[in-house]
């Protein structure tokens, strides 16, 4: 494509309003331009990147056995309504009217309109198993949307459906789609990690998300340094202590004054003591399933913080909030700040480190007290489990190995949903001996656009954009120096013709403008190869190549260009 041609607005300055690395990349190259807020068009170049991406997964999808489908962007409330979302799913759906004042939405997700499809044709065992899978926009009315096409309210994606007659055939499937998804990130060229994650609004019993390493990543990762385990850090296990030993030489317990020193910081500084020493405790009011409430303390090291998802799991809580002051004083006799698991007539539960604390610090249950030479086992005695977020050092649940913590941008995400769908809208199946059960269903998604982003976000420099060879706009980027001279523009056109007809995707910069202004351009744009073309090299029978990711320029004689730049593409 000729820069002369194209429509290709590079910007040299970032807008005020981009906040990430990709966001304002994507703005300064020319590939998008917002048009509300959480709402993009996308440019060619911009195109050209997303259509790499989908090819990408499209090949991988269909080598797995996955069916394409296109479903509708615009979806009935009936559909909604019979799976129990339509009230469920709260503000980020878009919902409209029709003229005839039939209710709709812009669909954020397509599971209701998959198993109506399904549950339409499907009659029998042996019609599956069955995985269907679209690239399709969606809708979700973000709160805040931001960060370009990292957090937008309209974004593609590629969602897929399986349907199953069995647990064990449903678990197969996963697995594939785990292995395709892992070619496809591969192939993308990102450098990733599939982790262990919660489900969330989508439902279902487990899932995984797949994550593109990078310092601006929003989620925090944690991945073994021995083996493959790895997991979001709302979902990651944490190792077991091992039991701690026996209570000796600790003093008695001892009462202390600490004026006004609520917060972990405020009592570890006033005692001149690590945070790490102090036992944390947290005053929690619990809704069982069963609708009945109750009030629980929780403990925790002073220097971690608590998995709340943890905790709603082994409580198997309906829903929990941070109690009010007026019911922590009701029940501790101290305002919080001064609470401790000391006396305490509620049942309690402790985070595993805390019961390698001998001789900490916890509130005394009094206003402007804390006691000294705590000890579990001899002053409290807790249920002990996994309840505090996982980071760096904690230790790996499968092995003797401990964790990593990195951060990372989720760019997929597969859940094994089960039955929830097909229970609640009457999706079935005559198994082998005519009886009739609910199609067992799990669903795999990946955000085209989101995936790009995240490869900016993991490849860049000061300078610009720089895009792993799969999924760059083109494979190589001419410029031609000065298009007045006749020899310079005879190499370059021959040669942008060459390349193409080799089957190179070739961005030939043929504009009037300075050769700087090429370059940065050049640069920002990110494509893997530059080749230059000036009166010096040509004369010389040679251009100058140069790898967009830290390359040293060098001279290759314009006969071997096309099979220099075939190498470093991955194309010969």
């Amino acid at each position: 494509m000729r820069l002369t041609r194209m429509f290709l607005p590079t910007l040299k300055e970032s807008p005020a309003t981009a906040e990430v690395v990709s966001h304002k990349l994507m703005l300064r190259a020319g590939m998008i331009r917002k048009v509300a807020a959480g709402i993009y068009s996308l440019l060619p170049l911009g195109v050209r990147v997303t259509r790499k991406v989908e090819g990408i997964v499209r090949d991988e999808m269909n080598r797995a056995g996955a069916q394409e489908v296109v479903m509708p962007v615009v979806v009935p409330s009936e559909l909604w309504l019979e799976s129990g979302r339509w009230d469920d799913y709260g503000k980020e759906m878009l919902r409209l009217k029709d003229r005839g004042d039939r209710e709709f939405c812009m669909a954020p997700t397509h599971e209701e309109v998959i198993t109506d499809m399904v549950r339409g044709e499907v009659r029998s065992y042996k019609q599956l198993p069955l995985n269907l899978y679209q690239i399709q926009t969606k809708f979700r009315d973000e709160i805040r949307p931001r960060f370009g096409l990292m957090r937008g309210r309209e974004f593609v994606m590629k969602d897929a459906y399986s349907f199953h007659a069995t647990e064990e055939c449903a678990e197969r499937e996963y697995r594939e789609i785990l292995k395709a998804y892992t070619n496809i990130f591969k192939r993308c060229g990102l450098e990733f990690r599939a982790v262990e994650a919660e489900a969330g609004p989508i439902g279902g019993s487990f899932s995984h998300e797949f994550m593109v390493l990078a310092d601006t990543g929003e989620d925090a990762v944690v991945s073994c340094t021995s083996c493959d385990y790895a997991a979001n850090v709302e979902r990651a296990e944490i190792g077991a202590s091992e039991v701690a030993a026996a209570v000796v030489d600790i003093p008695a317990l001892e009462k202390v004054s600490t004026p006004g020193q609520k917060t972990i910081e405020e009592v570890s500084g006033f005692l001149k003591i690590e945070q790490a020493s102090l036992i944390k405790t947290l005053i929690y009011k619990v809704q069982k399933q069963d609708k009945k409430e109750e009030f629980v303390a929780v403990l925790l090291c002073g220097d971690r913080e608590l998995n709340v998802v943890k905790l709603v799991r082994l409580l198997g809580a309906g829903s929990m909030e941070l109690a009010e002051d007026v019911d922590v004083e009701r029940i501790t006799g101290a305002p919080a700040g001064f609470v401790g698991p000391v006396g305490l007539k509620i049942p309690v539960y402790a985070d595993w480190g805390v019961d390698g604390i001998r001789g900490g610090v916890t509130g005394a249950n009094e206003l402007n007290t804390h006691l000294l030479n705590v000890a579990s086992g001899r002053d409290f005695t807790p249920s002990y489990a996994d309840l505090r977020l996982a980071g760096a050092g904690d230790a790996c649940p499968r092995c003797d190995g401990v964790f990593e913590l990195r951060r990372g941008i989720e760019v997929g995400h597969i859940f094994k949903l089960g039955t929830k769908y097909s229970e609640s809208m009457g999706a079935t199946f005559l198994d082998e001996n005519g009886r009739e059960k609910p199609l067992i269903m799990c669903c795999y998604g990946i955000g085209i656009g989101r995936t790009a982003a995240a490869a900016i976000e993991q490849n860049h420099d000061d300078g610009g954009i720089i895009w792993p060879a799969p999924l760059a706009p083109f494979d190589c980027h001419i410029v031609a120096v000065n298009i007045k001279d006749e020899p310079t523009m005879k190499v370059a056109d021959a040669l942008y013709s060459e390349l193409q007809e080799k089957g190179l995707e070739v961005l030939f910069d043929d504009r009037k403008v300075r050769a700087g202004f090429k370059f940065k351009d050049a640069d920002l744009i990110g494509v893997p190869v530059r080749i230059t073309i000036s009166a010096n090299t040509v004369v010389e029978g040679s251009v100058e190549l140069k790898e967009r990711r830290g390359g040293e320029a060098r001279l290759v004689k314009i006969e071997d260009v096309a099979e220099e730049i075939q190498k470093i593409v991955g194309e010969g």
